[in-house]
């Protein structure tokens, strides 16, 4: 009987240490926990170019409207329709034989004139001699000069309307005004024309180069040129802003424009500026009309702060704000101003100073006042150049090395996003 007894107190010793066993592991695993470590970059301002995206229509370097400047029936329509036309080439010929009989009988008159002007003045000669010897009348020999005079005018006369009649004959072939590029024919043979209509026969256009307009909010303009009075920031070029082209589908024009002129007139309804860009277009990509989103340079901030997007967070007032982490490892959080995206990342305007530690990953595994171990990023955030990506923070202006500027563009941080860069 007390072998039986015996071994239960056995196990229930055995069961004892065991669990005074797991007690003293976990004490001794129990301990400071460590610090979550964070991904983090140091701020270092740099030069970065600033440039707006703008939504636009192209527009072509010559619009000629092809009207008859005499009537009657089209004969041939000589050019096909969409083609390049040259400028003095024939593109519709008009019947011309009621203008060249027109021409004939002018020239015939003329001819007129001219043989009547010798006989009058050989009696002018010598009338003007027989006077002076009382030879004929004074009376007679005033009349022998005047109708010299009249033969010489019939003669002026008649080659005016000369010319006159050639110019018709020769308006009834119909010429392109301009080199360019001709559109839809509005008239067939056969159709009666008049001189100076109303409706064109055709629209000549040059398209090479071609221009691209956009707007600038006054308030844009206004702010740019105080960045750049006050050297925040440079010009973008010498010889005026460079601007670049994004089809509406995204993809960019490969060819570079210059900014031309931004207007001296504010649109009284709408309070913007009208920006005009030139672009070359050999391959006649660009076509009048087309709706494009012009990427302007406004000028070089030469110590730019730029930190990544998924730095910044909001309040719950809205405000954005980023975590810091301090040389001893204490974790910071500040309120920042932003002033746009300039590729993935958001320009600074204000918050954070040279040198400062700002948290880029594992933001949910810190909070302010507590502690977290700093791993900085394998490289330097890249400078960021404008790419004129689509979906990007809107931001306006556009400037060259005067200051000139101009064009519509997009909401302040905080606002509805827009084409800004």
């Amino acid at each position: 009987m007390h072998r039986h007894t015996a071994i239960p107190v056995l196990l229930l010793c055995a069961v004892l240490v065991a669990a005074l066993a797991g007690c003293g592991q976990d004490q001794a695993a129990t301990g400071p926990a460590p610090e979550p470590e964070v991904t983090a970059v140091t701020v270092r301002p740099r030069p970065v170019t600033l440039s707006t995206i703008l939504p636009g229509r192209t527009s072509a370097l010559l619009v000629s409207e092809v009207r008859p400047q005499v009537g009657g029936i089209i004969q041939k329509r000589l050019f096909r329709e969409g083609a390049d036309v040259k400028e003095g080439e024939v593109l519709y010929q008009i019947d011309p034989a009621t203008y060249q009989a027109a021409y004939d009988s002018a020239k015939a008159a003329l001819a007129k004139a001219e043989a009547a002007v010798e006989p009058a003045r050989l009696k002018a000669e010598r009338y003007a001699d027989l006077v002076r010897t009382n030879g004929v009348s004074r009376q007679d020999n005033d009349d022998a000069q005047a109708a010299h005079k009249q033969s010489v005018a019939e003669v002026a006369s008649a080659r005016a309307a000369l010319e006159t009649a050639r110019i018709n004959l020769g308006y009834t072939r119909i010429i392109a005004p301009v080199s360019g590029r001709i559109g839809r024919s509005s008239v067939t043979p056969g159709a009666l024309v008049t001189a100076n209509q109303a409706d064109a026969l055709a629209t000549v256009q040059q398209i090479d180069p071609v221009y691209v307009d956009v707007t600038q909010s006054t308030g844009e303009l206004l702010r740019l040129r105080r960045a750049l009075a006050d050297g925040r920031l440079r010009g973008a070029g010498a010889e005026g802003a460079r601007v670049r082209l994004l089809f509406e589908d995204g993809t960019a024009y490969a060819m570079e424009g210059t900014l031309q002129f931004s207007d001296i007139t504010v649109d009284q309804n709408t309070s913007v500026v009208t920006l005009r860009a030139l672009f070359p277009n050999p391959g006649r990509d660009l076509l009048p009309g087309l709706y494009v989103r012009a990427v302007l340079e406004e000028g070089v901030d030469e110590h730019a702060i730029l930190v990544p997007q998924a730095a910044v967070t909001r309040d719950a007032k809205g405000s954005p704000t980023v975590l810091l982490v301090a040389a001893d490892g204490s974790v910071e959080r500040r309120s920042i101003g932003v002033d746009r995206v300039v590729g993935g990342d958001w320009l600074i305007s204000q918050g954070l100073a040279e040198g400062d530690r700002v948290i880029v990953e594992g933001l949910q595994k810190v909070t302010p006042g507590g502690k977290a171990r700093a791993v900085e990023l394998d490289a330097a955030i890249p400078a960021s150049s404008p790419s004129g990506t689509p979906g990007t923070a809107g931001a306006t202006g556009a400037t060259g090395a005067t200051g000139a500027t101009g064009a519509t563009g997009g909401a302040r941080p905080g606002a509805a996003p827009a084409a800004r860069q």
